[in-house]
């Protein structure tokens, strides 16, 4: 198993970010799906927990097959999919699947090899990255790796690169915020981070270093584009209360489904 964390800050308030996460997401996986590719919302209700309160769970089919390197396709069958279920107790997240077995955590679980788990627990602040042992290393099986991620500076896929969408140049016009400058975590107010714990786990031998080195990859490059995007959007989600983007959310989930309506649920 593969662990590291993940911290990346944002010219926003977590209160902020709470509206712009759900929006970016909404409008993410309804520019990237296609039919039989892409994101299917399976689930998404109102959710009580007795430790975290109350919170919102949704269950996803992540259709991956030829977004898959060629290696990973030659194993996989050609209907390929990831089943995401996550609880947002916000500002504390859980994505993975509950394990039968309670010493076990959860974790993503996949429609082909039953070996490959992902788990990612989330935690939002109002600083700058600099909480330590903000996840509680103790109860963490092993070391993991603390990755600051840059989402003005840090390089991202260039396929997946839009002028419009580089903080180093994009002004918010509502909020003034923007563009973002070389050491703006140091001095930008106001500041929030999303720190991200993730487990990588692939049991089989002669592929689990690679995939799980791949899987963090991916994972890295989702986590700047997404919090890119979410910062350039700032000025389509920043008047919107939570009950409107929800609304919103509903909207773009029916219109994405459409795209899987071939498909089994």
């Amino acid at each position: 198993m593969l662990v590291k964390e993940y911290r990346i800050c944002m010219p926003l308030t977590t209160e902020e970010y709470r509206v712009g996460q759900l929006y970016t997401i909404s409008k993410h996986s309804h520019q990237e799906s296609e039919k039989g590719e892409g994101v299917e919302v399976v689930k998404n209700e109102p959710h009580e927990d007795p430790v975290h309160g109350p919170g919102q769970f949704t269950e996803k089919r992540v259709h991956l097959s030829s977004k898959l390197p060629s290696w990973a396709r030659a194993v996989t069958p050609r209907i390929f999919y990831i089943t995401e279920k996550a609880w947002n107790y916000y500002p504390y997240t859980i994505t993975g699947v509950p394990s039968p077995r309670p010493t076990v955590p959860p974790s993503l679980q996949c429609s082909f090899l039953p070996k490959f788990s992902i788990y990612i627990e989330t935690k939002y602040e109002d600083n700058c990255g600099d909480s330590e042992n903000i996840f509680h290393s103790d109860k963490i099986l092993g070391d993991h790796e603390v990755s600051f991620l840059d989402i003005a500076f840090d390089e991202i896929p260039e396929r997946y690169y839009r002028s419009l969408e580089d903080p180093r140049y994009f002004s918010s016009a509502k909020t003034g915020r923007g563009p973002l400058r070389e050491g703006w975590r140091q001095h930008t107010k106001p500041i929030m981070c999303s720190y991200k714990l993730v487990s990588v786990k692939f049991e089989v031998w002669g592929l689990q270093s690679r995939v799980e080195q791949f899987v963090h990859k991916v994972i890295r490059d989702i986590l700047l584009i997404g919090h890119r995007q979410a910062f350039a959007w700032v000025d389509e989600w920043c008047d919107m209360s939570l009950e409107e983007v929800r609304a919103f959310e509903t909207q773009m989930q029916v219109a994405t489904n459409q795209k899987f309506g071939s498909q089994e649920p």
